[in-house]
Parts: C-alpha cells; structure tokens; sequence
C-alpha cells in the first residue's frame, strides 16, 4: 500500500477527451486537482472551458499556468503565420498542428504538483486510435514518462509509485463519448476546436473538429457543439 493520498492531477484542456478522463478520475474515486495551461494557444476559449468542467465535473482544485511556447513556435497552434489545416484527408504523418514538446511540458509540471500534493497519480486525455499523428499520444511514451517520472522524483526514491494514467489510449471517439455521458459529462460545456471563436464556437473543417463530429455520429449522440460556419 503506497503512502501516498489518493489526490490526483487531472490534465484538462477544456476538450472532449480531458473532459471525459476528469469524470472518469472522479467516478474512480480521487480528489482531483485540475491543470490548465495558457501556453500561447490560438484561443483562450479552450481556457474558459477548462474551468467550466472542472467545476462542473467536481475538481477540487483548478489551476491554469502560462507558458510562452510561440516564443519557439513551429506549430499552426502556436504561430499565426502557420494556418490551420482544413478539410484535410487523414494520414499517418505527424501534422502541423503539432505542438514540440507540449505533452512533455505539461506532464512535467503536473509531476511537480502531484509531488506538492502528495499524489500517486496523473491523468492525461491522450488517444492512439483515433490517430493525429502526434508522437507524445502513443503508449511508448507514456509509459516512458512514467518511468522517468519515477527516476526524477522524492516520492519514487522513497519508495512510492507514480502512475500515469491516460484511460481513453485505446478507445474510440465515439466510446469516450459513451463513456462521458454515463458519467454525466456535458459535452456543450467543451471546446475542441483548434480555431475557436471567442465565444467558443467551432469551425468545423479543422481535424479536431472533423474527429469530434465523427464521433458524436458514430455513438449515435446528437453534437452539441456550435460552428459558426
């Protein structure tokens, strides 16, 4: 038995998928500390949406932390002079629209927190099935992650055990949709879109949003996300 609270850090985007790992955290019976992070986005609509769900879903705290990542760029997310992608086919490569590092950043800081909390555990919305072609979504580097995570830290040198979890690594769009909503997940609260409007509406051509709409019709669920075009 690790000695450590059953406090965990939950990673909230303000998204579908974090939306649906914070209610699956709660139902599993943690206290949840949220983590946001203003990090340069195109929006801060997504930030917004981040503390909705994070009162809604229970959290017991939510803190949003900045971080200037357009000072290195080289993302469509991170860099205006980069545009989105609209309407693209899928494919297997890594798209522009990826953040360097991001995950990497953001698990870090949610490692130092836990320690400040005395938390065993982190969860993170990642998904390898319905793949972006983002390498820091894949199995391969969270269980990396936490093996360093374990290395780096007084808790593991104690003796402890830090998990990573990302739960929704292996489902569909459409299960975590199943899954959020027998959780009471209101998905109108969530902001998904990588171009979102201030009011947080949607633009409905980006891969997000195309992934997000799928899924909404593949689990036979009506989308309650606004597009304004």
């Amino acid at each position: 038995m690790t000695s450590l609270d059953r406090n965990a850090v939950i990673l909230v985007s303000g998204g579908l998928d974090s939306a649906t790992v914070l209610a699956i955290a709660r139902d599993a019976g943690y206290r949840c500390h949220t983590l946001s992070f203003d990090y340069g986005q195109r929006h801060r609509a997504e930030l917004a949406a981040s503390e909705r769900v994070s009162r809604a879903l229970g959290a017991v705290e939510h803190k949003t932390l900045a971080i200037d990542l357009r000072a290195i760029g080289g993302s469509a997310l991170t860099d205006d002079d980069i545009a989105v992608p609209e309407d693209a086919a899928p494919d297997q490569s890594i798209p522009i629209t990826y953040v360097p590092a991001r995950n990497t950043v953001f698990l870090s800081i949610a490692l130092g927190w836990a320690e400040v909390l005395h938390a065993g555990d982190i969860f993170i919305g990642v998904n390898a099935v319905d793949y972006s072609g983002y390498p820091d979504c894949r199995p391969a580097f969270i269980s990396a992650f936490e093996v360093m995570a374990n290395l780096a830290t007084r808790a593991g040198m104690e003796g402890d055990t830090l998990r990573i979890h990302a739960p929704l690594m292996d489902m569909s769009k459409a299960d975590i949709i199943r899954r959020g909503i027998a959780l009471g997940v209101d998905y109108a609260m969530t902001v998904s879109c990588y171009q979102a409007d201030t009011a947080g509406w949607a633009c409905g051509h980006c891969d997000s949003c195309r992934l997000r709409r799928q899924g909404f019709a593949e689990a036979g669920v009506a989308d309650p996300t606004e597009y304004y075009r």
